[in-house]
């Protein structure tokens, strides 16, 4: 292995112990464990200052437009060909809740990110704005405003945060 790879390695490790950690604290506030749900997210917040480091020192962040195009690039192939493939293999081991609650949600909304970065890239530099919705049940993410009704899940216009 050489040190880009483990640049890789390291990014991919300390972005999933960030994920982990917020899911632990979201558990641990809900189950009245306040201390230790902050303790989750200092070291999320730590393991993002380490993941975004690797990033950097791989040469990963570049000029806006590249890192638009690099977006769609993995966007596009999320739901072009890596979620399809999980989604036949859940289905084949029966097991739907990857399938359909996890892979297929995930898959509906890459497609809507892709288009997003591609409308992003067209419009860099016109200081065209707009807000942000995300639906906090699968992720759908809108333009302008949320929807009454999520055409992914059908979660209400409550479920959707405006992102600043």
């Amino acid at each position: 292995m050489t040190t880009q790879d483990n640049l890789k390695e390291a990014f991919a490790g300390e972005s999933q112990a960030n994920r982990k950690y917020l899911a632990f604290a979201e558990k641990a506030d809900h189950e009245g464990y306040k201390q230790v749900a902050k303790l989750f997210r200092a070291a999320a917040a730590a393991e993002t200052v380490h993941a975004l480091n690797h990033l950097r020192v791989m040469g990963g962040v570049g000029k806006t437009a590249d890192n638009l195009r690099n977006a769609i690039d993995g966007e596009t192939e999320e739901f072009r060909e890596m979620y399809p493939k999980f989604i036949e293999q859940a289905r084949k081991e029966k097991a739907s809740d990857a399938a359909i609650l996890s892979f297929d949600v995930a898959n509906k909304v890459e497609k809507i990110h892709a288009g997003l970065y591609k409308n992003a890239l067209d419009n860099l530099g016109k200081n065209k704005e707009t807000d942000y919705y995300v639906c906090s049940i699968c992720g759908n993410t809108v333009e302008r405003s949320a929807p009454d009704k999520c055409p992914i899940c059908n979660a209400p216009k409550e479920m959707f945060k405006r992102i600043d």
